[in-house]
Protein backbone atom coordinates (compact mmCIF):
# COMPACT_ATOMS: atom_id res chain seq x y z
CA UNK A 1 0.00 0.00 0.00
CA UNK A 2 1.42 3.26 -1.11
CA UNK A 3 0.67 6.64 0.89
CA UNK A 4 -2.39 7.51 -2.25
CA UNK A 5 -3.66 4.50 -1.36
CA UNK A 6 -3.25 5.06 2.01
CA UNK A 7 -5.29 8.38 2.54
CA UNK A 8 -7.74 6.48 -0.04
CA UNK A 9 -8.77 3.88 3.24
CA UNK A 10 -9.29 6.77 4.92
CA UNK A 11 -11.24 9.28 3.18
CA UNK A 12 -14.38 7.56 4.33
CA UNK A 13 -13.44 8.60 7.82
CA UNK A 14 -13.08 12.08 6.97
CA UNK A 15 -16.60 12.40 5.26
CA UNK A 16 -15.20 11.08 2.22
CA UNK A 17 -12.80 14.27 2.03
CA UNK A 18 -9.41 12.89 0.29
CA UNK A 19 -7.99 16.34 0.94
CA UNK A 20 -8.72 16.20 4.89
CA UNK A 21 -7.14 12.62 5.05
CA UNK A 22 -3.97 14.08 3.11
CA UNK A 23 -3.10 16.36 5.42
CA UNK A 24 -3.98 13.84 8.74
CA UNK A 25 -1.76 11.46 7.40
CA UNK A 26 0.95 14.50 6.56
CA UNK A 27 0.45 15.58 10.05
CA UNK A 28 1.16 12.12 11.45
CA UNK A 29 4.15 11.82 9.26
CA UNK A 30 5.46 14.97 9.89
CA UNK A 31 4.89 14.93 13.83
CA UNK A 32 6.87 11.18 13.61
CA UNK A 33 10.28 12.34 11.85
CA UNK A 34 10.38 15.75 13.47
CA UNK A 35 10.36 13.91 17.21
CA UNK A 36 12.89 11.36 15.50
CA UNK A 37 15.27 13.99 14.37
CA UNK A 38 15.70 15.84 17.65
CA UNK A 39 16.59 12.53 19.37
CA UNK A 40 13.17 11.51 20.76
CA UNK A 41 11.31 7.98 20.42
CA UNK A 42 8.04 7.83 19.34
CA UNK A 43 6.25 5.27 20.95
CA UNK A 44 2.56 4.12 19.66
CA UNK A 45 0.68 1.13 21.70
CA UNK A 46 -0.23 -1.53 20.34
CA UNK A 47 1.58 -0.85 16.88
CA UNK A 48 5.47 0.15 17.70
CA UNK A 49 8.09 2.08 18.22
CA UNK A 50 10.60 4.49 16.04
CA UNK A 51 13.43 5.94 17.30
CA UNK A 52 16.96 7.53 15.88
CA UNK A 53 19.88 5.11 15.95
CA UNK A 54 23.50 6.20 16.66
CA UNK A 55 25.75 3.52 14.11
CA UNK A 56 29.14 3.43 15.40
CA UNK A 57 32.35 3.75 12.76
CA UNK A 58 33.77 0.35 11.75
CA UNK A 59 35.91 -1.88 9.52
CA UNK A 60 34.13 -3.95 6.40
CA UNK A 61 34.78 -5.16 3.37
CA UNK A 62 34.26 -4.29 -0.48
CA UNK A 63 32.79 -7.26 -1.45
CA UNK A 64 34.24 -6.68 -5.37
CA UNK A 65 37.99 -6.39 -4.57
CA UNK A 66 37.94 -8.33 -0.99
CA UNK A 67 39.68 -5.13 0.10
CA UNK A 68 38.76 -3.78 3.63
CA UNK A 69 37.34 0.16 3.92
CA UNK A 70 36.83 2.10 6.92
CA UNK A 71 32.53 2.68 7.46
CA UNK A 72 31.75 6.39 8.80
CA UNK A 73 29.50 6.62 11.77
CA UNK A 74 26.00 7.19 10.90
CA UNK A 75 22.83 7.66 11.94
CA UNK A 76 19.40 5.46 11.35
CA UNK A 77 15.88 5.35 11.74
CA UNK A 78 14.80 2.00 13.19
CA UNK A 79 11.35 0.91 13.63
CA UNK A 80 10.81 -2.02 16.76
CA UNK A 81 7.10 -3.52 16.14
CA UNK A 82 5.24 -3.87 19.23
CA UNK A 83 4.27 -7.42 21.17
CA UNK A 84 0.56 -7.11 19.58
CA UNK A 85 1.40 -6.61 16.02
CA UNK A 86 4.10 -9.11 15.79
CA UNK A 87 1.36 -11.70 17.59
CA UNK A 88 -0.99 -9.85 14.56
CA UNK A 89 1.53 -10.90 11.82
CA UNK A 90 2.76 -14.53 12.97
CA UNK A 91 -1.05 -15.41 12.95
CA UNK A 92 -1.18 -15.67 16.89
CA UNK A 93 -3.79 -13.17 17.64
CA UNK A 94 -6.55 -12.18 15.72
CA UNK A 95 -7.24 -8.38 14.95
CA UNK A 96 -10.95 -7.25 15.56
CA UNK A 97 -13.55 -5.93 13.31
CA UNK A 98 -12.33 -2.65 11.47
CA UNK A 99 -13.51 0.63 12.41
CA UNK A 100 -16.42 1.75 10.25
CA UNK A 101 -16.46 5.18 9.36
CA UNK A 102 -19.40 7.49 10.74
CA UNK A 103 -22.58 7.96 8.79
CA UNK A 104 -24.02 11.32 9.68
CA UNK A 105 -27.09 12.35 8.39
CA UNK A 106 -27.81 14.86 5.95
CA UNK A 107 -29.49 17.79 6.06
CA UNK A 108 -33.21 17.94 5.01
CA UNK A 109 -32.16 20.74 2.23
CA UNK A 110 -29.74 18.62 0.71
CA UNK A 111 -32.33 15.53 0.53
CA UNK A 112 -34.88 17.73 -1.76
CA UNK A 113 -32.34 18.44 -4.32
CA UNK A 114 -31.45 14.83 -4.57
CA UNK A 115 -35.11 14.33 -5.01
CA UNK A 116 -35.38 16.45 -8.06
CA UNK A 117 -31.94 14.57 -9.90
CA UNK A 118 -34.04 11.04 -9.17
CA UNK A 119 -37.20 12.91 -11.05
CA UNK A 120 -35.10 14.09 -13.55
CA UNK A 121 -33.27 10.88 -14.53
CA UNK A 122 -36.23 8.72 -14.60
CA UNK A 123 -37.51 10.04 -18.11
CA UNK A 124 -33.72 8.73 -19.39
CA UNK A 125 -34.42 5.05 -17.73
CA UNK A 126 -37.83 5.26 -20.28
CA UNK A 127 -35.71 6.14 -22.95
CA UNK A 128 -33.18 3.24 -22.22
CA UNK A 129 -36.02 0.95 -21.88
CA UNK A 130 -37.99 2.03 -25.55
CA UNK A 131 -34.11 1.64 -27.02
CA UNK A 132 -33.91 -2.21 -25.80
CA UNK A 133 -38.11 -3.44 -27.18
CA UNK A 134 -36.30 -2.31 -30.35
CA UNK A 135 -33.26 -4.43 -29.48
CA UNK A 136 -36.10 -7.23 -28.98
CA UNK A 137 -37.58 -7.22 -31.97
CA UNK A 138 -34.96 -8.33 -34.33
CA UNK A 139 -33.19 -11.19 -32.46
CA UNK A 140 -29.97 -12.36 -34.31
CA UNK A 141 -30.31 -16.19 -35.80
CA UNK A 142 -27.92 -18.66 -35.22
CA UNK A 143 -26.90 -21.51 -37.32
CA UNK A 144 -26.92 -25.14 -35.57
CA UNK A 145 -23.02 -26.47 -35.39
CA UNK A 146 -21.80 -28.84 -37.51
CA UNK A 147 -20.83 -31.91 -35.84
CA UNK A 148 -17.47 -33.27 -36.92
CA UNK A 149 -16.51 -37.00 -37.05
CA UNK A 150 -13.90 -38.21 -35.12
CA UNK A 151 -11.08 -40.44 -37.33
CA UNK A 152 -10.19 -44.04 -36.27
CA UNK A 153 -6.75 -45.29 -36.32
Amino acid sequence: MNKAQFIAALAPHFNGSKKEAAHAVDIVFDTIVRNMSAGNDVMINDFGKFKKVDRKARMGRNPFTGETIKIKASKKARFLPAKALKEVIAGDRKLGPAPKPEVKAAPKAAAKPAAKKAAKKAPAKKKAAAKKKVAKKAPAKRKPAKKVAKKKK
